[in-house]
């Protein structure tokens, strides 16, 4: 075995058995905090299609991206990080403002961490759909992604304000930083039920190559959450979905509309599955998070009002799941004295306390246990995609 050695202040020396990485004080934690130790990083893809052409050749494509992070000391379960709309596995690791994000956070407490790039989205970018050129992300123009994540208001001409309390930073590094992670999607990413199924197949290649492990989605991948769930109840131990914009009840138990209009009924429309297909999201305890700035009443800035309606679908959705005799959680944070988060509360200024409520949760639900601690992916036998002469 390689003599174990430790990477400090921006050293990147990967090849070895063990890497402690540690940082320096002016950077994203505290010094008195442990290092944080591994036993081994690196990246995988997953799921996908191969096209082959009349002359033989082939494009691989349509496939997702994970990168990993397998603590010394690791826990069993892995946390299978999921991005949203017009983002990248970036969301997770870093906050606009250059501190520690999930990825780091929860390495350091001894969970492995697995960060997704959903296809057609930053390092799964390879695709059948179009061109291959970018096309602009969803929320092209910034002041949608302003106002979709609730920093504050942002409505032409006027200029864009901060909530009173907002857990965003306001300096303008941060701003600058937080309007660059918008990611581009480089082919259609088609509302058809197909296509959610097929996503959700290809995160469940993931899971079949890390084994049981915990899914973490936010906003957009909160449907194909629910979708990989289904397709892998048994793999699948929880799913956290903070601010999910779309859930799934049964056929038949499809509930009324949400106050408001047309518009805003038809983007939080409820998707309906068979009874026995929505009955494995009663395997796995389900944990629903949802930040604050959220209106009360209907609101004339549509990006803020749509989490409105979503959010009331997602406690109807957790009602739906209990009623059929499984485990789900709506925490609106601001109930439980949490204030000012935004749509993303783990990369908020307060996401040590966002995620000490995650790691409670798992505790409570018994998924910390370090008795058969996750070694990374497996490497499973995959046949040949080209014609190799033999």
């Amino acid at each position: 075995m390689r003599k174990p050695f430790r990477i400090n202040c921006g050293v990147f020396l990967l090849a070895v058995c063990l890497i402690t990485w540690s940082g320096d004080a002016s950077a994203a934690f505290a010094p008195e905090q442990k290092p944080i130790t591994l036993k081994t990083m690196g990246s995988l893809y997953f799921g996908g299609t191969v096209a082959e052409s009349s002359n033989g050749g082939t494009f691989h494509a349509d496939h997702g991206y994970a990168q990993y992070y397998i603590p010394l000391n690791s826990r069993n379960y892995p946390l299978v990080m999921w991005h949203g709309i017009g983002q990248s596995g970036k969301t997770y690791e870093s906050t606009p403002d250059g501190r520690e994000g999930y990825q780091a956070i929860f390495a350091r407490r001894d969970w492995p961490v697995y960060i997704i790039d959903q296809p057609r989205r930053g390092r799964a970018g390879r695709t059948q759909a179009g061109p291959n050129t970018s096309i602009p992300p969803v929320l092209a123009a910034e002041y949608g992604a302003w106002n979709a994540f609730r920093v504050g208001t942002w409505r032409y001409p006027e200029k864009p304000n901060f909530y009173p309390g907002v857990q965003f930073p306001q300096d303008g590094y941060s701003i600058d930083q937080f309007l660059r992670q918008q990611t581009p999607d480089t082919g259609e990413e088609p509302w058809t039920p197909e296509y959610r199924t097929n996503m959700g197949q290809t995160a469940a290649e993931l899971f079949r190559a890390t084994g049981p492990g915990i899914l973490i989605t936010h906003s957009k991948s909160g449907i194909y959450g629910w979708e990989t769930a289904m397709a892998t109840p048994e793999l699948v131990k929880a799913v956290v979905a903070y601010e999910p914009g779309h859930v799934v009840f049964p056929e038949g138990e499809i509930p009324g509309p949400v106050p408001g209009d047309e518009t805003l009924n038809q983007s939080v429309a409820p998707i309906a599955v068979p009874l026995e297909k929505f009955k494995k999201l009663t395997r796995m305890p389900i944990l629903i998070v949802y930040g604050d700035f959220i209106p009360t009443e209907p609101s004339p800035v549509a990006d803020a009002d749509f989490w409105r309606g979503a959010s009331i679908r997602a406690r109807q959705f957790a009602e739906a799941v209990n009623r059929h005799g499984g485990d789900a959680r709506f925490v609106s944070l601001p109930d439980i004295g949490i204030k000012g988060n935004t749509h993303f509360p783990f990369a908020d200024l307060n996401n040590i306390e966002i995620a000490d409520h995650l790691e409670a949760w798992l505790h409570e639900k018994k998924l910390d246990a370090r008795n058969i601690p996750h070694q990374g992916p497996l490497k499973r036998e995959t046949p040949l995609t080209i014609p190799v002469e033999k």
